[in-house]
């Protein structure tokens, strides 16, 4: 606002040393409110601290300073200190203060996501050293087998730790230049890309604990049967896991807000105790401001004398202040610099002990019966050693705050003795000698000064409690929206729990024909990623709205400046005439006017970090959609051949059983006509192989490239329609403008989300089919190979076959029936995954 700065202005004029009276027109025109460096509110003896200029009154109503594009930007691309730790923030400048610890605020939730992602890794390697142990128990690998795998294992789940490190300390490096300072738009840019990052990462944990859980089945060369147990036991732990996560990040995120307030309440306090020497030091001066000028009324004083001896006073004041303030930012540097280090000693004692409980816990002999326990255990022993670091650093947040405040009151105790020094001098050497008062009559002026002293004193001590209860409301406002945004993420996510739940059984009903085992798997699969995905969307809907505060956080300032200089005027003046009362009406509806500005741009604001959460989101779970259909398929082909295997192992089993006896009673069957025989079936089995992995890699690199371009197309048409889209913006108006753009971003993701389906449906339509004509054409060859082999072995035992038995003959007929057979699979395959497809909707 306009008014504000004008405020500013002034006050920096009157911070400015004096020379002379005549430097300052203030102190002919108006000695009483002469003001001193650095001044928070502006002073006077006629309308105690903070009264309004009048040029104040006249621009009350403009709105230019705290609505404004420029000053908008301005404070985006504004640098502030990076800070590490609460301590560092309380020698920062009060404009960086609350951007500071927003900022710590960030690294806090980064500090719980990258403790937890560590938390489950180690569950999960945990996990499969316990079943590895198993195996190698019984026999069904060695010593050389077992210590392999798990190496390869760690290995894995470390290189992504460290990919994910990687990538984060990069987004860390950039940036400013300055590695001291930090702008908005760059914290807001880095919280962005560590959260691309960590979806990247959440996908590819995925994938590796698929991988791992795969290839330690396939060393230990388990049964179908028992693979599938062992599966299912697995992901029956993994859910343990997460949903042990979630609830202790839920927990500990919601503690973090509170830690935010409780690092604004210590601060307050620092400031509190810091601002008394600049309140004192403009008391002493309009006290003794007054006493001239009652001298001056009496012409023992003239108005040149007295102007000299309020310009020198005040030099000296602006002289004591300036070196207290420097004296509490240099000494509370070097204090707080040694408790950081001894901060660090703490910490990293702490941790090597934590580090051994850890080791006991995690080297004990556990059995599979015992895993649930155990992760219980572990979690439990985390949870708690978190909770241990966290109370130190806040016990010694606290004492390195009352450390300050010592600090703080010792130099102001100094510093006050010095502006006492100088007063009495003032009374009991300048005076007698410039007025020929006697030392008496001098005396009596100074208890009078001291009297008039301690009435403004008392002014500024009601003011400090008004101030202290508006701060205490702004606080409970505070708390009241990080209430609010909690619960509106948890209605979030229970939605998006209950509808994707909704979504996988309706897929599951419309294919119909699992059975129950790989349906539950299915679920539980399902199950296990959804909890995965939403526990990072509460953190990061945390994050944003952090964000959202901080690019609030300047506006928010201006408006509490500009309720406590309502406050303090309503307190120093009784509306004694209709103008004074006018002006508290005007000041008034001026503060609810920039009230209802405030919360129009923080829906603004909430908007557009709320767009980008959207895009986020449907990253995450279309993410999530893949790896389950990967799944589903895998579920649908084993189903298939099982079936399949089902319907012909009994009577190929019951001619298998003839040929066989027939053969070792038949004189025509030779040792070298039955090894020809079968080296010839082998060689064919490994040539089918072979074209068969050859063609599947052809296929699966055909399938990326087409996902790929797709990919890049669907990217550019919504850059296209984002394009189309801005100028439509412009045009609305403004009091409807929030509404009807989250409408139009409405329409536009429902828009986007049908493309996406629709896109995706075709993807899996041409993947079923793809490997559904594969794995068929593998299957007949198979089948041929088979009854190849098994027509040369009844032609050298000269048994008959029954006709139905015999290969088939590979005319033009038949193939005509295969392919319209093939035809049929494939046609009931798409109606299959259309009608699975369609329960989405």
């Amino acid at each position: 606002m306009k008014k504000i700065e004008a405020h500013k202005s002034k006050k920096a004029m009157a911070l400015e040393p004096l020379a002379d009276g005549s430097s300052n027109p203030s102190l002919h025109e108006n000695p009483k409110q002469a003001v001193l460096p650095n001044q928070v509110v502006e002073a006077s003896t006629s309308s105690s601290l903070g009264s309004l200029s009048q040029g104040d009154k006249e621009d009350c109503s403009s709105s230019t300073t705290i609505h404004s594009a420029t000053s908008d930007d301005r404070f985006q691309a504004r640098t502030f200190l990076k800070v590490t730790c609460f301590p560092e923030v309380l020698t920062c400048e009060s404009f960086d203060v609350k951007l500071c610890l927003y900022s710590l605020l960030l690294k806090d939730l980064l500090f719980l996501d990258v403790e937890l992602r560590k938390e489950k890794y180690m569950m999960v390697i945990q996990v499969l050293r316990v079943y590895l142990t198993e195996f190698y128990l019984k026999k069904k690998i060695n010593e050389e087998s077992y210590q392999k795998i798990l190496l390869k294992q760690e290995t894995d789940f470390d290189e992504l730790q460290k990919q994910l490190n990687s990538r984060l300390q990069s987004t860390e490096a950039m940036g400013t230049q300055n590695s001291e300072y930090q702008t908005l738009d760059d914290l807001e840019r880095k919280e962005r890309e560590y959260s691309e990052h960590i979806i990247d990462n959440m996908e590819a944990f995925w994938k590796q604990t698929d991988e791992a859980q795969q290839f330690v089945l396939d060393q230990a060369k388990c049964s179908s049967a028992k693979a599938r147990k062992i599966i299912m036991n697995l992901t029956d732990k993994m859910i343990v896991v997460e949903e042990l996560l979630s609830e202790s990040q839920d927990l500990q995120s919601m503690d973090i807000p509170e830690r935010l307030f409780n690092w604004e309440l210590m601060v307050k306090m620092v400031d509190s105790v810091k601002s008394r020497i600049e309140e004192e030091s403009k008391c002493r001066f309009n006290a003794m401001s007054n006493i001239l000028d009652h001298l001056t009324i009496k012409s023992s004083l003239s108005v040149r004398q007295k102007e000299d001896l309020l310009a020198e006073l005040h030099k000296a004041f602006w002289e004591q202040v300036t070196h207290y303030k420097n004296e509490c930012v240099r000494q509370a540097k070097d204090l707080i610099m040694k408790q950081l280090a001894c901060r660090a000693s703490k910490i990293e004692e702490l941790k090597q002990g934590q580090e051994n409980e850890q080791s006991y816990l995690l080297n004990k002999d556990l059995q599979v019966g015992d895993l649930h326990e155990f992760l219980q255990a572990y979690h439990e022993l985390l949870e708690k050693q978190r909770q241990t670091q966290w109370n130190l650093e806040e016990v010694d947040n606290r004492e390195s705050t009352e450390a300050v405040v010592d600090l703080h009151k010792e130099l102001y105790v100094r510093s006050s003795h010095a502006l006492e020094e100088l007063v009495k001098e003032l009374f009991l050497q300048n005076l007698p000698r410039i007025t020929g008062l006697s030392l008496r009559d001098c005396e009596l002026l100074k208890e009078e000064w001291q009297e008039n002293l301690v009435l403004q004193l008392e002014k500024v001590g009601s003011y400090r409690q008004q101030h202290w209860k508006l701060f205490q409301e702004q606080m409970q406002q505070e708390k009241q929206l990080w209430a609010k945004e909690y619960a509106l993420s948890a209605v979030m996510q229970k939605r998006l729990s209950e509808k994707h739940e909704k979504i996988i059984q309706g897929v599951l009903n419309q294919l119909g024909g699992l059975s129950e085992e790989s349906t539950n798997y299915i679920l539980r699969k399902h199950r296990l990623l959804l909890c995965s995905v939403l526990r990072r969307l509460s953190l990061r809907n945390v994050a944003m709205a952090t964000l959202t505060h901080m690019r609030m956080s300047r506006k928010k300032n201006l408006l509490q400046e500009l309720r406590e200089q309502h406050v303090l005027q309503k307190s120093s003046s009784h509306c004694s005439d209709e103008r004074q009362w006018q002006f508290q009406k005007t000041m008034e509806s001026h503060i609810l006017e920039e009230e209802e500005k405030l919360e129009e741009e923080t829906q603004q604001t909430r908007s557009e970090f709320h767009h980008q959460f959207v895009t986020e989101i449907q990253e995450a779970l279309q993410l999530m959609q893949q790896h389950v259909e990967q799944g589903i398929g895998q579920t649908l082909l084993q189903h298939a051949r099982q079936e399949a295997t089902k319907q012909s192992s009994e009577d190929r089993e019951d001619l298998k059983e003839r040929l066989t006896e027939s053969a070792v009673e038949s004189v025509y069957v030779t040792i070298s006509g039955v090894n020809r025989v079968v080296q010839s079936y082998y060689q064919q089995i490994g040539k089918i192989m072979g074209d068969y992995e050859d063609k599947k890699l052809q296929q699966l690199k055909s399938l990326l490239e087409r996902s790929e371009n797709h990919r890049l197309k669907r990217k550019h048409e919504e850059n296209e329609w984002t394009l189309k889209e801005k100028p439509n913006e412009g045009t609305l108006d403004i009091s409807s403008a929030v509404p009807q753009r989250m409408l139009l971003q409405q329409k536009r993701f429902l828009a986007q989300f049908d493309m996406q389906q629709q896109a995706r449906l075709k993807s899996l339509k041409q993947r079923i089919l793809a490997l559904h004509h594969l794995e068929t054409e593998v299957e007949n060859q198979l089948k041929q190979a088979e009854q190849d082999f098994i027509t040369e072995v009844a032609g050298l035992a000269r048994v008959p076959l029954p006709v139905h038995k015999q290969p088939l003959n590979r005319t033009t007929q038949s193939e005509i029936s295969q392919s319209q057979h093939e035809g049929k699979s494939s046609k009931d395959a798409e109606k299959k995954v259309q009608h699975a497809v369609n329960a989405v909707f």
